[in-house]
């Protein structure tokens, strides 16, 4: 069976930040959400009993969602900045495309029967699946509460509601039946957006629905429903140089060849607490030719961080070796001209392959500089500090601004994440 991929049409996107300072405390504060739920177990226990669930059924499209999870702390996400948008609708096929709002990505996701499209937040940095925020959820003949309560924080962010069950429209082609989604009666941090669609680990539901070990998200249960080929997640972004610009695509179940160039590199999920309860991968960093940043280094790949976040040490040797100056109105890393005509690339080396991210990678895109209240033709890096030093099981976060130059496949069942290059890996829009 071949995988699904199904496509939804664009929509508007603004924004409800005042600048980037306010744009790198999200980060950070989700970052040190990460740091400080750091955890004795990690989701060993969760992954083995799944491998040996997934070894019993080996010829069965089944997937078994955890068990007795190892708890990660309940909901160790903060949220990102929040854009806010319309809706729309999927009809023609290709894949499900999603929209850069500048700060995070969103789409439409349908809820009940009929569906009514909600905007939520793409994340892979939480698990739970959620509406309410901004518009109401609207109940239907598919919808079923299980009077269970769910409570989500996400260190900038949270809500608290009822777990329900519905049907979920991704899009025409992936509907999931009774797929459990936390209905808002309050939430915090989300003006201008419906909720998150959660697509990280399963694990990171443990303890964020009473009563319940985990809770399947609709990876999962695309997969499990027989939808999907692979339990896995396939993410395209690209550079943009506009708001609310219709520039990235989802694929359920398999990755999309067509925004590829060369190979997927897949890694396991890294071993080192807490970045291993997430989207987590080893790493190492360089800029230019000469100065390495990280080392054997572990962190996570998220769509729902905006920036490149580099542990403190990290940070000030990628600033030195640039000659960067802290912007007094971004608090962004800001770059002359002539500095920018010296920057280097950035080198980022995840299992045998070594990934550039160009010098016009690492600036902010000049057009969108109104946008986190910055001069008309500065020039603004993407990397920022992290708040933390080395060491601490979370040396980096590949979010964004990172990922728009670069295919990533979040791969539930095989344990892994892939990185390929696209045909804007090396683009010059910024």
């Amino acid at each position: 069976m071949p995988h699904v991929v199904v496509k939804s049409l664009p929509f508007a996107a603004h924004f409800t930040f005042g600048s980037a300072r306010e744009l790198i405390a999200r980060d950070r504060e989700r970052a040190q959400k990460i740091v400080q739920g750091l955890h004795p177990h990690g989701p060993r226990a969760f992954r083995e009993s799944r491998r040996a669930r997934r070894h019993y059924h080996h010829h069965h499209h089944r997937h078994g969602e955890g068990g007795d999870a190892a708890d990660p702390a309940p909901g160790s996400t903060p949220a990102p900045a929040p854009p806010s948008g319309g809706s729309g609708t999927g009809t023609d096929s290709g894949g499900v495309d999603v929209t850069d709002a500048g700060v995070t990505y969103t789409a439409s996701v349908g809820v009940g029967s009929p569906a009514t499209q909600y905007t939520l937040l793409i994340d892979t940095g939480s698990s739970n699946t959620w509406v309410g925020a901004d518009q109401q959820y609207v109940q239907t003949s598919t919808s079923q509460s299980t009077g269970k309560s769910v409570n989500v924080s996400y260190g900038s962010g949270s809500f608290s509601g009822t777990e329900f069950t519905d049907e979920v429209t991704i899009a025409p082609g992936l509907v999931i039946q009774q797929q459990s989604i936390g209905v808002a009666t309050q939430s915090q941090g989300f003006q201008g957006v419906d909720g998150i669609l959660g697509v990280g680990p399963t694990d990171l539901t443990s303890g964020t629905v009473s009563g319940t070990s985990t809770v399947p998200t609709v990876t999962d249960n695309l997969f499990a429903q027989g939808t999907i080929e692979e339990d896995s997640l396939g993410i395209f972004f690209q550079p943009t140089t506009s708001e609310g610009e219709l520039n990235g695509e989802l694929t359920f179940g398999g990755t999309d060849t067509s925004k590829i160039s060369g190979d997927v590199t897949f890694v396991p999920i890294t071993s080192t607490s807490p970045a291993s309860m997430y989207w987590g991968i080893d790493q190492d960093v360089s800029y230019g030719e000469s100065t390495q940043l990280l080392s054997g280094s572990a962190g996570i790949v998220d769509t729902g961080t905006t920036l490149l976040l580099l542990a403190t040490d990290a940070f000030q040797a990628y600033q030195q070796a640039t000659g960067a100056t802290e912007d007094q109105t971004t608090g962004l890393l800001s770059l002359t001209e002539s500095q920018f005509d010296d920057l280097q690339s950035m080198f980022f080396a995840i299992g045998d392959t070594t990934f550039e991210f160009t010098a016009n990678a690492q600036i902010w895109p000049r057009a969108l500089n109104s946008v986190i209240g910055g001069e008309e033709g500065k020039i603004y890096l993407v990397a920022s500090d992290l708040g933390s030093p080395s060491g601490q099981g979370l040396d980096f976060i590949n979010g964004f601004a990172w990922l728009q130059r670069f295919y990533s496949v979040f791969d539930t069942g095989n344990e892994q994440v892939g990185i390929a290059n696209t045909p804007f890996t090396t683009a010059t829009t910024n």
